[in-house]
């Protein structure tokens, strides 16, 4: 490999590879998750983060690049069991851009923030040549506080686990796919994109949560791997109980994908204790944006490292990671 390719951002394969070979050796990385878990004053731990935002188009059913970034940001907090508190914006602007839809974005990141519970107090503007940054690009970085008790990590989960997942899949890049290339459907497909914070901190008071994650990039088949991997062992999940929207449904149908790669931006999936999980189901379909949860799986021993679907027809398909580039410029 002598050059980036698409693929290097999709969230797959050629992006765990490129972290692994040269990301994590270089700055002496020992994992590379969404958000670190750090050591902060008087022995709280600190969760801390870093994204970038270079959707395309800027806007697009039932979201924009500028609350992508705040819920984007808050999210990866949340995974690790983080209350957020503050963020940062960082603004790439190419020359020439309107300020109506500069006005447009920061509202909508305001409204987010607000939405969130968290302050944006920090940033950064910088404007380069027409034709050099695509309309702009935002990049955030996030800060928030892990309760104490609270431990959550992939290494943690537990044969016997069951795998909860908070709502339908595939939205957002459904609804990102379609405006992109001037497509609609019927039932219209809007981009899930939503603050996860809220409902993750209830979830954790019922106890018994493992491990959180957001299937963003790579859907939630290269989440379930990359959580496999982690955890060294084996998710079953059950096609039938996996939740897709008719509008997902179609496109995907219509052209080619597989909803279960299809990046998403307002759910997760968590691994809890068995006793716990129907419990947690029923508490989590009050919340709006838990309506759609469900227990998709459950966690056994071998074989170890591997996601087996069972199929609707009775079959069982083995999940690995995205392999190349389905859909790109999707966060």
């Amino acid at each position: 490999m002598d050059r980036i390719l698409l693929e290097h951002g999709s969230g797959g394969k050629k992006m765990h590879k490129l972290i692994r070979e040269f990301f994590a050796p270089e700055f002496e990385m020992e994992s590379f998750g969404d958000s670190a878990v750090i050591e902060g004053l008087n022995s709280k731990q600190l969760a801390f983060t870093t994204d970038s935002y270079v959707v395309s188009p800027l806007f697009f059913p039932g979201g924009n690049i500028g609350d992508l970034a705040v819920y984007g940001t808050v999210n990866d907090l949340a995974m690790v069991g983080a209350r957020p508190l503050y963020l940062s914006a960082g603004f790439i602007f190419e020359e020439g851009f309107l300020i109506n839809d500069m006005k447009k974005i920061l509202a909508s990141m305001a409204e987010a923030a607000k939405k969130a519970g968290v302050k944006i107090i920090a940033g950064d503007t910088k404007v380069v040549n027409k034709g050099k940054a695509d309309g702009m690009f935002i990049n955030t970085a996030g800060i928030g506080v892990i309760e104490d008790g609270i431990d959550i990590s992939p290494k943690n989960i537990k044969i016997g686990d069951k795998i909860i997942i908070s709502g339908t899949i595939g939205n957002h890049g459904v609804a990102v796919m379609a405006e992109r290339n001037g497509l609609s459907f019927n039932p219209p497909v809007l981009s899930d994109t939503a603050p996860l914070n809220h409902l993750v901190q209830e979830m954790l008071g019922y106890g018994g949560v493992h491990a959180i994650r957001d299937p963003t990039r790579g859907g939630l088949a290269t989440t379930l791997k990359e959580m496999a991997l982690e955890s060294g062992l084996c998710f079953e999940i059950k096609e039938e109980a996996i939740l897709v929207a008719k509008g997902v449904i179609g496109a995907s149908e219509l052209l080619g994908l597989d909803p279960l790669y299809i990046a998403n931006e307002g759910i997760f999936v968590a691994f809890v204790k068995n006793d716990a999980a129907e419990k947690m189901i029923d508490a989590l379909k009050k919340n709006p944006l838990g309506r759609g949860s469900n227990i998709i799986g459950e966690v056994v021993e071998s074989p170890v490292e591997k996601v087996l679907l069972k199929t609707r027809i009775g079959g069982t398909r083995l999940i690995d990671m995205l392999s190349g580039e389905q859909l790109p410029r999707i966060c």
